[in-house]
C-alpha cells in the first residue's frame, strides 16, 4: 500500500461493509470508548486505524488533534486512543493517547 493512499486490501473492510455496519459500530463504540488498533493508512490530514474487536469500523485520527512537534504514527504501528465522534462519512474519529499525553 502506498504511504498516502486510502486504506485498501483483502483484509480491510470494503466501503459497503463499513456503510452497512454503521449502526452496529456506533453502538459498539460510543464516544469516550477506549480503543486499540493498527494504523492501516496515512494521509497528510491524519491516519486511518483498524480498530481491534470491531472489524467493520475504520477510525481516523486527524492531524488537527496532534500536538505541535509530533509526527503521525507509521503504517503498521499499534496505537491506543479514545472515540471522540462518529463522522457523517462513517469514520470513527479518535484522539490518540500519545497525543493527549503530550498536550498536557
Amino acid at each position: 500500500m502506498d504511504e498516502y493512499a486510502w486504506p485498501t486490501g483483502p483484509d480491510l473492510p470494503a466501503a459497503g461493509v463499513v456503510l452497512g455496519s454503521r449502526a452496529a459500530t456506533v453502538a459498539a463504540l460510543p464516544v469516550g470508548t477506549l480503543i486499540t488498533g493498527e494504523v492501516i493508512g496515512s494521509q497528510p490530514f491524519g491516519v486511518f486505524i483498524r480498530i481491534g474487536g470491531v472489524p467493520a469500523a475504520v477510525a481516523l485520527a486527524e492531524i488537527t488533534a496532534m500536538p505541535p512537534g509530533m509526527e503521525l504514527p507509521a503504517i503498521g504501528a499499534s496505537v491506543e486512543g479514545a472515540v471522540v465522534w462518529h463522522a457523517h462519512n462513517r469514520q470513527v474519529r479518535v484522539r490518540l493517547n500519545e497525543w493527549r499525553m503530550s498536550a498536557k
